[in-house]
């Protein structure tokens, strides 16, 4: 595309960025109608997904797509739907074209203390530890390391539970979340693969030993 060497004028710019900025909202909302849809279409029903990491009994919002059984998981920004996660069969992820991410999250809420993760598996395994140990819990799935740090700065208390990536994103942005948080001493492990691994008696014990370290329980 050619473009002049003549700076353009600034209303020409003003312009330009007003357009692009009704474009974004335009595509936000489209994408928040189209997840509203989607949920509508969707069956509560188990799915492989899920069976694969652990949970074969859970019930999940699943869409079947032309064929393609698609775990939907909601995502909301101050309570109102702007789009969701779809999961397929293989554990493939993706967002609606347009949709708002920065700031949304999917809330498993049990009027406890604030938990911050990435992942909807790693909030499950979350959930049942802690209802092992008997303690309330609020679960933010928060679908990506960058996202996370934001909701969880935007919440006085609770903790992170980070994936231990191997290139060390996880621990690095919960750190800059400024809460304590717990990680898997496996790289390459996020809190499912440790409880799927070591179990919820064994998963349960890290995470409770981690509570008293950090006076949250």
């Amino acid at each position: 595309m050619w473009r002049s060497d003549t700076p353009q004028p600034v209303y020409v710019r003003q312009r330009e960025r007003f357009q692009a900025d009704r474009e974004r909202k335009e595509a936000a909302s489209k994408a928040a109608s189209r997840a509203g849809w989607i949920l509508h279409q969707c069956k509560a029903t188990t799915h492989p997904y899920l069976e694969k990491k652990g949970f074969p009994d859970e019930l999940g919002n699943v869409w079947d797509k032309d064929g393609e059984k698609l775990l939907v998981i909601p995502m909301r920004s101050s309570g109102r739907l702007v789009g969701c996660q779809l999961i397929d069969s293989d554990g493939n992820k993706k967002f609606l074209n347009g949709q708002v991410t920065k700031g949304a999250s999917f809330l498993m809420d049990a009027k406890g203390l604030p938990i911050f993760c990435e992942g909807y598996a790693t909030a499950l395994s979350i959930r049942e530890v802690m209802k092992a140990i008997k303690i309330r819990y609020s679960i933010y799935v928060c679908f990506s390391a960058g996202n996370m740090k934001d909701i969880a700065k935007s919440i006085k208390s609770g903790f992170v539970v980070a994936d231990n990536d191997p290139s060390g994103t996880g621990e690095r942005v919960a750190r800059k979340a400024d809460k304590p948080y717990w990680i898997s001493p496996t790289i390459g492990q996020d809190f499912n693969d440790y409880w799927s691994q070591e179990g919820t008696f064994r998963a349960s014990q890290s995470l409770k030993k981690f509570l008293l370290t950090n006076a949250y329980a």
